[in-house]
């Protein structure tokens, strides 16, 4: 379970520590989504920190539910990078942008970053760490990754009330074969990603546009 080793060995009394993560970097639909998250000096109750861990390892309804409560407690920053810029600056740049919004948007300015993979953007706001799995390490990092996959799936699912048949209120944009089988059939939407290899043959068969 990820805890506060890596924020006290980067950090010191009472300097604010960020924790970066995104969700979305591999679905052919939607924005790529990330989270920058500073803990409460005083630390989550301890109720709420032993919930918390990589989005991926959380039930959906214990992250839905975890979602308010780091809100209410944690100084929250969220980015994003739309398909326009997806398509325009590729995957890996959209999620620096991303990133470089979510620290930006902070009610205040973290003294250090700790940023989960093994890259770092070129235009984060103060001096960062690339952290491996940091979402199973870092505390901060794993509340940054439950909120960033909470606020893509909900952004996700109201995406599917405007574009039916896709399934992206349960698969949220990623490529099922149920999805795919939804593109060849009504073809793409202004939020598929017509870089990503399915849609960009969707495209060359000028599907027509849902």
């Amino acid at each position: 379970m990820p805890d506060l080793s890596l924020e006290i060995l980067h950090g010191a009394p009472g300097l604010p520590i960020a924790g970066i993560d995104e969700v979305g970097r591999g679905p052919l639909a939607g924005p790529v989504v990330a989270a920058a998250v500073v803990l409460p000096a005083a630390g989550l109750p301890d109720d709420l920190a032993g919930l918390i861990d990589d989005s991926k390892c959380v039930p959906a309804a214990v992250r839905a539910a975890l979602l308010p409560r780091l809100l209410a407690c944690c100084a929250v920053g969220i980015g994003r990078a739309d398909v326009e810029e997806i398509d325009s600056v590729n995957i890996l740049q959209a999620t620096f942008l991303a990133m470089a919004r979510a620290l930006a948007a902070l009610p205040l300015a973290p003294a250090l970053a700790l940023v989960d993979g093994n890259r770092l953007p070129k235009a984060l706001a103060c001096p960062a760490h690339a952290v491996v799995g940091g979402d199973g390490l870092s505390l901060s990092i794993a509340a940054a990754s439950i909120i960033a996959k909470e606020t893509r799936d909900a952004e996700m699912r109201a995406l599917a009330r405007v574009h039916p048949g896709y399934g992206w209120e349960t698969n949220v944009g990623y490529g099922t074969v149920a999805h795919r089988a939804a593109i060849t059939r009504l073809g793409l939407t202004p939020h598929h990603r017509r870089s990503f290899a399915p849609c960009a043959s969707a495209e060359a068969l000028r599907l027509p546009a849902a």
